[in-house]
């Protein structure tokens, strides 16, 4: 399936290269998948992610946890004692500081930003909530705050699909929260890692159209 995507992110590409040239690309690399240190997070997300296809050889795919409901502005899952919900609300321009290389829109609130980057966002993630048994997780909104445009679902001949899941690490310790967006010009993959019941880190991988 991610190579089907990428062969849609190489076409469409074609047809965004010129503008990607276009402005500066202020978006950090600090959360990339290539600088996860921790072997077996390492190991779990390459086996689905974008950023992890090269080390993707061999490994066996996780168990995820079931869409239970979708809109446009959300999506949940459930399964295994586990809930976790993504909700996304309108973004107003007039409540954020606006940054502009000419004009394309490089940063919002001083801060570089992911989906569609250089144009002004539609929506952004709103939150993250996960629940585990009976326990609430708390994810920090530094880890969703500059993510736009999210991608819940997707219509393929007449049937309602999703690239976003939640997938389950063989030691039962940790959570992987992972959502895609892959339009033209602004894509991106997130991956929320949960282990032991707490938020651990954000791994963030974009420009696949480059």
């Amino acid at each position: 399936m991610r190579i089907i995507f990428l062969g849609i992110f190489l076409y469409l590409g074609t047809q965004s290269m010129a503008q990607s040239d276009d402005f500066p690309d202020y978006r950090s690399k600090k959360d990339i998948f290539t600088r996860i240190t921790e072997k077996d997070i390492r190991s779990d997300i390459a086996s689905y992610s974008m950023g992890g296809m090269d080390e993707s050889i061999g490994k066996l795919p996780l168990k995820t946890i079931p869409i239970t409901a979708s809109g446009s502005n959300f999506i949940s899952f459930a399964g295994n004692n586990i809930q976790v919900t993504i909700t996304a609300t309108a973004f107003d321009p007039k409540k954020h500081k606006l940054g502009y290389y000419e004009k394309y829109l490089t940063k919002i609130d001083n801060k570089a930003y992911f989906g569609d980057y250089g144009k002004v966002p539609k929506t952004v993630i709103e939150s993250v909530r996960i629940i585990v048994d009976k326990d609430t997780i708390a994810v920090p909104q530094a880890a969703y705050i500059d993510l736009f445009n999210p991608v819940f679902t997707f219509n393929e001949k007449g049937v309602e699909k999703s690239q976003n899941k939640v997938y389950l690490s063989g030691d039962g310790r940790k959570i992987y929260v992972y959502m895609l967006k892959p339009e033209r010009g602004g894509s991106y993959e997130v991956t929320w890692v949960i282990q032991d019941k707490k938020y651990l880190k954000r791994v963030v991988d974009f420009g696949f159209l480059k």
